[in-house]
């Protein structure tokens, strides 16, 4: 092992006595869930079922969401394995408990500390595990490689400042990458840093490339289309800190009426951004707090979880939130899944930052099925003529559509490079069989 690794696993087994503390301080901050937060130590909710097990892991909403599809296709494919997902985050909780297949277990991960990390593979035993995007916990990935789990690296990034840190210590890098089985990054990027790292490339799969256009609810989709009326819907889609407030403002100037949804990518902001629509006179509802929307209505605050699919819906013209920070004097965020409403055929404006979907991005501008803009100041001039035109806005809507289909391909690539890791199929078990 080298200088690295070593000195860290002594610190976090000195520093492990803690933990409980500290996960005690962040339930009462609202970041752990109390009755669950001993997962994190690696004490389990649930009994272990029989048989050969398969572990993904997803540190929060988009990565345990890009996982989904992957989980659909091995239940699928392999309906004797049972199926772990992890992940790090309340939010990602909520939106798997909604959306995971039934049989499918959902755990806190540990935290990185030896006694957590040791508890939790002794009651889970994994033979393989996932890890998506740049979950690189050293404890965690050298303690299941020294059990003889088979670990793959899957959909991997990995920032420049990552990278650079990283790199002081390329001894800890080597070993920990050497550790995978398979490393599959999102792109050709992120693949000659991780090479660079000591890792070997199987190939490039990006898995927020795949999965199926977003879920709704129908009886909702009836009942707020009824609300709405012949107005035209835009539908500001992830949206944070500071953007809400310059998007209400742009798409005010516009010569008619509209309806306007915010969803912010944090629905705990609803009120927030409730008391800035107050301040600023705007006649709206807050989805959270049962608000109804009427005719009345400018704004709708959708700030409930796993809705975006239902708005979506409802959509004519989409405005990718996480994109206008630079614009607004603010750190970058790196934008959000322009697919989402690609697969839904809905034309989308995305502002200058998409920096986490460069390549999606280029895709759908050049296929016309999606339009930058500098600032939410320019909204109104693409916005406009979209809501003016429905045809246009359909044939773009339905250009993204196209486009989304397809970029998404990896999925299959990597079942397929997945398969040589799981354990051999059991056969089933006759009901005549003699015990």
């Amino acid at each position: 092992m080298s200088p690295a690794l070593i000195l860290y696993t002594l610190l976090t087994r000195m520093l492990q006595p803690l933990a409980p503390r500290l996960l005690d301080a962040r339930v009462k901050q609202g970041k752990e869930d109390d009755a669950r937060v001993d997962e994190r130590l690696g004490v389990a909710g649930l009994p272990r079922p029989e048989g050969d097990l398969i572990w993904l892991h997803g540190v929060s909403v988009g990565e345990t969401l890009s996982l989904l599809p992957v989980v659909e296709r091995i239940q699928k494919a392999r309906p004797d394995l049972t199926i772990l997902v992890t992940s790090g985050t309340l939010t990602s909780a909520t939106l798997l408990a909604q959306r995971l297949p039934a049989g499918v277990i959902h755990q806190f991960a540990p935290v990185d500390a030896p006694s957590a990390v040791a508890a939790f593979l002794d009651h889970w035993k994994p033979s393989v595990g996932v890890f998506v995007e740049s979950e690189l916990w050293p404890n965690l990935i050298l303690a299941a490689r020294k059990r003889g789990v088979k670990l793959a690296l899957v959909s991997a990034r990995i920032t420049e400042k990552t990278a650079k840190g990283w790199a002081r210590f390329p001894g800890a890098a080597h070993e920990i990458l050497t550790s995978f089985d398979r490393v599959l990054p999102q792109d050709e990027a992120s693949a000659a840093t991780f090479q660079t790292l000591g890792a070997r490339i199987d190939g490039l799969i990006n898995l927020k490339l795949s999965g199926a256009p977003l879920p709704h609810d129908p009886a909702d989709f009836i009942k707020l289309s009824e609300a709405i009326g012949d107005r035209p819907v835009v539908v500001a889609a992830s949206t944070h800190e500071g953007e809400e407030a310059a998007i209400v403002q742009a798409l005010g100037s516009l010569n008619q009426p509209i309806c306007l949804i915010l969803v912010p990518r944090h629905p705990d902001r609803g009120p927030e951004i409730a008391t800035a629509l107050t301040r600023d006179g705007r006649r709206f509802a807050l989805r959270s707090r049962g608000g109804a929307l009427t005719s009345d209505t400018d704004v709708y605050v959708a700030d409930t979880l796993g809705e975006l699919g239902l708005f979506l819906r409802l959509a004519d013209v989409v405005v990718m939130g996480g994109s206008f920070a630079p614009a607004l004097g603010q750190p970058p965020v790196g934008g959000h899944n322009p697919l989402e409403p690609a697969r839904i055929g809905k034309p989308a404006i995305s502002g200058p930052d998409a920096s986490n979907w460069a390549g999606v991005t280029q895709a759908l501008q050049e296929a016309g099925g999606l339009i930058m803009v500098a600032s939410p100041a320019d909204l109104p001039h693409v916005v406009g003529p979209l809501l003016a035109d429905p045809a246009a806005a359909k044939a773009m809507g339905e250009r993204a559509r196209r486009a989304a289909a397809e970029a998404e391909t990896g999925l299959e690539r990597l079942v397929e490079a997945l398969r040589p890791l799981l354990p051999p199929a059991r056969p089933p078990v006759s009901p005549w069989s003699r015990t």
